[in-house]
Formats: structure tokens, C-alpha cells, sequence
């Protein structure tokens, strides 16, 4: 993480910070000038002041597009930082963020435990220091067997996640997603509670002698579940609204996008179903649940690719599905950690 000292001259940069920035003025350091970040006579990127949710969303549409973005604040607020940060994450787009009082150098250099990738401070003694210290930390915190988080999942590798328990927990909300495509036998959705651990939710395309099929639908579960998007982030069912294009997932873990059409949610008993899969970077176990109809033509997919009741599953049995290292931010993976349960 860099430090830029508002000044007039990089004579007036004091030791330990990393770069001049003389606000509105040309100098030989960064400066601003319509909206545009600029080093001396290049443009580096560019520059926003965030005062309400358009301005973050511009800020967002540069995201990729620009070296730095430069941002500011008319009334400082951690959430559009962060939004910002979650969405730069895996990008080229470094974020320079200028505070005003020493609090928001640990809000803004740890956001999302990623943090800004440059504090711009002014002369202030007391803002200075609590730049360097937060530069000092970031540092420390940085060691060589760190490895980023996929942040984007669009080709995902399915795993067999072990089933650990299934226990009735009562009358929930039971989201179907009805597609405007045809789902095929043997695709589905990735559903769980844990963004860290999904399960493939086969479709409604096999024949039962109670009830016709239903090609369209997938019984996806409750509505606090996560569900993979089509361009690799993640909603809550409760979330999703027609038109969205979600990720329909087949037993090879070939990913094609296709649109809701509707939701249909019922009160229906329901089934957790729990599973594990081996350890995480930080040595623990992956463990997440997912809550499901208690129905049997609800289906989970198996290990061998079979589509198999919730109803028939048992401690010990094998279902297919996803595993990440990273978190979620707003939907949007991001290279730090978190604990769901």
C-alpha cells in the first residue's frame, strides 16, 4: 500500500510516504483535473467524489478501464468504498482513497480485509501517522504463501462434498425458479448457505409416477441461500428477480447462462442437509449446510453424477458441488476471509 502526502512539492513529502498529491494544482506528482487523475502531464486514471449511489456507480463502470481511481467523499462513508474495493478486486484498477481524519486510514486499509491500494493524507501530524502505521500493518500482514481467491467463477470444478447429517428443521419458504430455457437431466443450480461451499440442485427433468415434470424448475430452496449467477457472483434466492440470468450447472461442471421467468415461493416442511469437504487454506474444514423441500423431487447430485433424493440421503452419501477459499461482498468474490455456520 502506497502513502500520497497532499503538499505543494515532493520536497514536502516526508519520510515513509510514497508520492505528492497537490490536489487541483499541476505538479509534478498526482493531481485531479476534470474528473481525470493525472501524474505530471500523464493521465493515471481517474478521479471521483462520491455523493451519493450514481457516483458510485460510475465509479464502478471505470473499474478495468483505469490504472488508479482516485475517490473522495462529501460526507465519508465506508460502504461505497467498499463496494468500490469488492469490485476492483482481480482487476487492474488500483483504488487511492483521500481521508480526513486518522479512523478512516484503518477503515480505508483494511476494507474488506483487502484494503485501498494508496492513502492520500494531508499535513495533518496525527493523519500521517495513522497512515504509516496502517502502511506498517499491511505490510506485516503480507507474506509470501499468500495466494488470491478465484474471484471469478464461470468454469466451476465440482467436488464431492460429503453429506454429514439430514434433520427435519421445520416450515420455511421454498423458492422454485421457473427458467424461461429448458434445463436438461443432469443440470441444475449451485445452491448453499455458504458461499464457500455450494450443492448442485438437479432440475426437475426426471419422470415420477406422482407428478409430471417440470423441465423449467429447479427447487432451489431458502431464500438466505446463495446462488451462482451466470457471470460468476452470487445472489440471495431472495434476491433474484425476473429476467436475471443465472448459472445453470450440468454434472460435468459445463456452466451456461439461463433467464428466470418467474419465482414461486410456498411454505413447505424443510430438510438441512449438511456436508463436508477436507480443509480450507487456514486448515479447516470446508462445512456448510442447504435447506431443501422436504420432497422427492427434490434431488441433489451425486457423486457418481446420479441425481438422488433429498428424502433417500443418508450420512456417509456423496453430492457434487463447488468449494472457494475467498468471501462475498455484495455478491462479488473477493480475496479475503470469512466464517459462515
Amino acid at each position: 500500500m502506497q502513502i500520497w502526502f497532499a503538499g505543494s512539492s515532493v520536497a514536502d513529502v516526508p519520510e515513509g510516504t510514497d508520492a505528492l498529491f497537490s490536489g487541483d494544482v499541476r505538479s509534478d506528482g498526482y493531481w485531479r483535473k476534470d474528473g481525470v487523475l493525472m501524474f505530471g502531464d500523464t493521465v493515471a486514471g481517474a478521479a471521483l467524489t462520491v455523493a451519493g449511489g450514481d457516483a458510485q456507480a460510475k465509479g464502478v463502470d471505470t473499474i478495468g478501464l483505469a490504472d488508479w481511481l482516485l475517490v473522495d467523499f462529501t460526507d465519508w462513508s465506508m460502504i461505497p468504498l467498499e463496494n468500490l474495493i469488492a469490485h476492483a478486486d482481480g482487476t487492474p484498477t488500483k483504488i487511492a482513497a483521500i481521508i480526513t481524519a486518522p479512523l478512516q486510514a484503518q477503515g480505508a486499509g483494511f476494507a474488506l480485509q483487502i484494503g485501498v491500494d494508496a492513502l492520500v493524507v494531508g499535513d495533518e501530524p496525527s493523519l500521517v501517522e495513522a497512515a504509516l502505521s496502517v502502511k506498517a500493518q499491511r505490510t506485516e500482514r503480507t507474506t509470501s504463501d499468500e495466494q488470491p481467491a478465484t474471484t471469478h467463477q464461470h468454469a466451476p470444478v465440482l467436488h464431492s462434498l460429503e453429506v454429514t447429517e439430514i434433520q427435519p428443521v421445520g416450515m420455511g419458504d421454498r423458492y422454485c425458479l421457473d427458467f424461461l430455457n429448458l434445463l436438461d437431466q443432469g443440470e441444475g443450480v449451485l445452491v448453499g448457505s455458504s458461499a464457500q461451499m455450494m450443492a448442485l440442485v438437479h432440475s426437475e427433468t426426471l419422470p415420477s409416477s406422482f407428478v409430471p415434470t417440470r423441465p423449467f424448475r429447479v427447487n432451489a430452496g431458502s431464500p438466505h441461500a446463495y446462488i451462482l449467477m451466470a457471470d460468476g457472483r452470487t445472489k440471495y434466492l431472495s434476491e433474484l428477480a425476473s429476467g436475471d440470468a443465472v448459472a445453470a450447472v450440468n454434472t460435468e461442471g459445463g456452466l451456461r447462462p439461463v433467464i428466470l421467468g418467474r419465482i414461486k415461493i410456498e411454505l413447505r416442511p424443510m430438510l438441512m442437509v449438511s456436508m463436508k469437504h477436507g480443509k480450507n487454506r487456514e486448515g479447516k474444514p470446508y462445512f456448510s449446510h442447504i435447506h431443501l423441500q422436504q420432497a422427492e423431487t427434490v434431488r441433489l447430485v451425486g457423486a457418481h453424477r446420479q441425481a438422488t433424493s433429498v428424502t433417500d440421503l443418508r450420512p456417509g452419501d456423496r453430492v457434487l458441488g463447488t468449494l472457494s477459499d475467498g468471501a462475498r461482498h455484495i455478491g462479488v468474490a473477493v480475496s479475503s476471509s470469512m466464517e459462515e455456520r
